[in-house]
């Protein structure tokens, strides 16, 4: 019985870390209605408001062509990834101090980890990665 409660215990304790940061892309698809004022995503995606959003993974801030930036976001020195995502969201205007961007930002963490599920899945051309 110890064993069987210890192989549990062992298992859990490797478990609990990804189920803590479980992502949902539909909970992200649906978050990202927030974000659809101001910028779009996908195959046919054209800068707005703000810039698109595809290929934003792996992405130096401020490099979309054809979208003006202000020089804060410019001359971040961001290169988009999760944790940079992650933060910049939570207070956009605390992360880059003078950007554009006038979003209040999202507090909720699994909102912004499921937000992110959504926007990183797409390629810089618009297309889903596999």
């Amino acid at each position: 019985m110890r064993l069987i409660f210890g192989s549990l215990i062992l298992l859990f304790s490797f478990a609990a870390p990804r189920l803590a940061l479980t992502q949902d892309v539909a909970a992200g698809s649906s978050s990202f209605k927030k974000c659809l004022a101001c910028h779009a995503i996908g195959e046919n995606a054209k800068n707005k408001v703000g810039p698109e959003l595809n290929g934003l993974n792996g992405r130096k801030s401020g490099s979309v062509d054809g979208y003006s930036y202000s020089d804060a976001n410019k001359n971040s020195g961001i290169i988009w990834d999760e944790a940079n995502f992650k933060d910049f969201i939570k207070d956009p205007r605390v992360k880059i101090p003078g950007t554009k961007m006038t979003f209040p930002g999202i507090k909720k963490e699994s909102e912004i980890n499921d937000l992110w599920a959504f926007l990183s899945q797409f390629d810089v051309t618009g297309k889903i990665l596999k």
